[in-house]
């Protein structure tokens, strides 16, 4: 018996090295990116519902963006606080922000996708750029760096929302290396002429390619994916494209509780049931081969069978992993979570077994 479970284990270890390797490696040794301006008219899309505080913030990093043909089409989803407000002041103050305020609708009550197609509809501009309320750019080249990877054929591109950092918190390192991880994994496919995913914090497509699918009405009925559920629909190898240069980068703030982020993933990990089959497949099996990689150790090392062939193994599978995740991270400016890698990673995985088993028994709260 316990060959048998030698063998199988052999056999997760070479999928586990097929997945670092053959599919985010091609992110992880990919080249530094070059930036060349388009200069295309790019709509800004910020939807918000209750974000007074952050919107106060961050809008006028978004206007003060250093790009010469830009509006930015701010959203109201019929919030309860001052963002509609805030919103108005912001219109008064510059003269390239369109705004869209968004009453309740009774068969699309709470639905973000709802006050997003109205927010796109009011666009004047032939490119989009969404942001979250909530998200800030790195840099006043933002705008410059994301359209910068439009072609003519190249309509969807896909970009980077990180988190920021919190020193001293072994909780804000698992958010980030999973948003780490996260996007490895979407570049890479991409990559590779596979794109699954992509985030609303910060991704970018021309607008035919929103009416092309007739924006969400196929997922209208899902209270999230407005973002990683249309570039599953829309998304092809050839419109989709990437931009990892820094100055692309946006991020916001992480929950800073275990019970909000395990809210906010329970949430992610339910709108992925609704990925394309070949999707839900490859990340099933990645993660699928994660735990049983971790577990099998355990049990092989246990019975003290082949223990020398299975800490060869796992060493070799650490060194590629840590390689292929250190690569990923330094181009993604997250570097700190090298060290923490190992610690982080087995957290997140039996996170991950815990939200599945939940989501099981009831179901995630969405946008309201």
């Amino acid at each position: 018996m316990l060959i048998l479970i030698f063998y199988f284990f052999i056999a997760i270890a070479f999928i586990q090295l097929f997945f670092y390797l053959g599919i985010f490696g091609k992110f992880a040794f990919a080249k530094p990116q070059d930036v060349n301006p388009k200069n295309i008219p790019v709509s800004v899309i910020v939807c918000a519902k209750n974000e007074e505080e952050n919107v106060k913030k961050f809008i006028p990093l978004l206007a003060e963006q250093n790009y010469p043909d830009f509006e930015i089409v701010l959203i109201d989803d019929a919030s309860s606080d001052e963002t509609l407000e805030v919103f108005e002041e912001f219109e008064q103050q510059y003269s390239n922000i369109r705004l869209v305020k968004v009453q309740n609708n009774e068969a699309f009550w709470g639905n973000k996708k709802y006050a997003l197609t109205l927010g796109i509809k009011a666009s004047k501009k032939e490119y989009l750029l969404f942001t979250d309320a909530d998200c800030y750019p790195t840099s006043k080249e933002w705008i410059t760096t994301m359209t910068s990877q439009f072609t003519s054929e190249k309509t969807i591109v896909l970009g980077y929302g990180g988190y920021e950092k919190i020193e001293r918190s072994l909780l804000n390192k698992i958010i980030r290396f999973e948003t780490l991880l996260t996007a490895v994994q979407y570049f890479s496919w991409a990559k590779i002429g596979a794109p699954y995913m992509g985030v609303g914090r910060n991704l970018a497509y021309k607008k035919e390619e929103f009416f092309n699918v007739n924006g969400f009405i196929d997922h209208i009925q899902v209270r999230s994916g407005d973002d990683d559920l249309f570039i599953n629909q829309a998304a092809n190898k050839e419109n989709t494209t990437i931009s990892y240069a820094p100055e692309g980068f946006t991020y916001s703030r992480p929950k800073e509780s275990y019970k909000e982020w395990f809210s906010q993933k329970r949430r992610h990990i339910s709108t992925a049931e609704h990925y394309k089959f070949f999707d839900k497949l490859q990340l099933g099996i990645f993660y699928t081969s994660q735990l049983f990689f971790f577990l099998l150790v355990i049990l092989l090392l246990a019975f003290q069978f082949q223990w020398i062939a299975v800490l060869a193994i796992l060493a070799t599978r650490y060194t590629v992993v840590w390689t292929v995740i250190g690569f990923s991270a330094g181009k993604l400016k997250e570097n700190d979570l090298k060290i923490w890698f190992p610690v982080v990673e087995i957290v997140l995985i039996f996170t991950q077994i815990n939200i599945f088993i939940t989501n099981i028994f009831s179901k995630p709260v969405h946008w309201k």
